[in-house]
């Protein structure tokens, strides 16, 4: 697979990662030491936290198979995509569209590293090395620039990433400059931390003192980042509920009810 990307392929072993911690969470062996003992602290807080990361991932293989089958969407933007594991966006994506374009953002370069390898025979798709918090700098990238139309509906993805980001850093306005790059038609798929009460306060804590990002922010707060946008039903709800395989759970436990996501149509 080619890639513009000339990002050195050094890894920071001292400090840790938002993609190896999640790939640690998921049981993957894509980290180190210093990513393992975030997840210790974590699982202090909550020992069910793997289950998190585990729902996350299964949903993004849901929200790919309704955005490339039902919606029929052929380009995905998937940002903050962390490392491959199991159903990765390009594969979901293929299976229904097999011209289906994906390209990948990271801001980990072990992320490239590993996507090269796993996208060597796929021209259809690419990872690049980049923080989504610079909007201009990734959509105007030449991997980006040659993989996606931007006159074509666009899956923009931000899943499990903007409780990563902080007030701050403008998630709300980050979200905006991508759709506004995008066409009607276009889709935005979020999954975000939510704040349900203490537990979850207590488990943001953590997130804040060991990881030092984990937001978890309230309904409205997430279902601002849709405005301007037709939610898809069934809206903004805890992941178990967003389009299971099967029957939906009636009663979910704590851990289930901690992280929510949707699907919006940008009309």
């Amino acid at each position: 697979m080619a890639s513009s990307d000339s990002t050195s392929m050094e890894f920071d072993q001292s400090k840790p990662s938002i993609s190896r911690v999640y790939d640690a969470l998921l049981g993957g062996q894509d980290n180190f030491p210093i990513d393992r003992d975030v997840v210790a602290h974590l699982r202090q807080t909550m020992p069910q936290v793997d289950d998190i990361a585990r729902l996350n991932r299964t949903a993004l293989g849901r929200g790919v198979r309704y955005l490339a089958g039902e919606a029929g969407l052929r380009q995905f933007l998937d940002l903050g995509a962390g490392l491959p594991t199991m159903e990765n966006t390009h594969q979901v994506a293929q299976a229904l569209q097999p011209d289906a374009r994906v390209v990948y953002v990271d801001k980990d370069p072990m992320v490239r590293a590993h996507g090269q390898a796993l996208l060597k025979d796929h021209d259809q798709a690419r990872v690049i090395t980049a923080d989504l918090r610079t909007p201009e700098h990734v959509l105007t990238h030449p991997d980006v620039q040659q993989v996606i139309d931007f006159d074509e509906p666009v899956a923009v993805m931000l899943v499990g990433v903007l409780h990563h980001l902080h007030d701050d850093e403008d998630p709300e306005g980050i979200v905006d400059a991508y759709m506004n790059a995008v066409p009607s038609g276009s889709h935005l798929f979020i999954t975000h931390f939510i704040d349900t009460g203490a537990e979850a306060r207590e488990l943001e804590k953590s997130f804040l003192e060991f990881l030092g990002t984990g937001r978890f922010r309230t309904q409205d707060e997430i279902l601002r980042l849709f405005r301007g946008f037709d939610l898809i039903e069934p809206g903004l709800v805890p992941l178990p509920q967003w389009r299971p395989d099967g029957a939906a759970p009636s009663e979910l436990t704590l851990i289930e009810r901690l992280i929510v996501g949707g699907i919006a149509r940008k009309p």
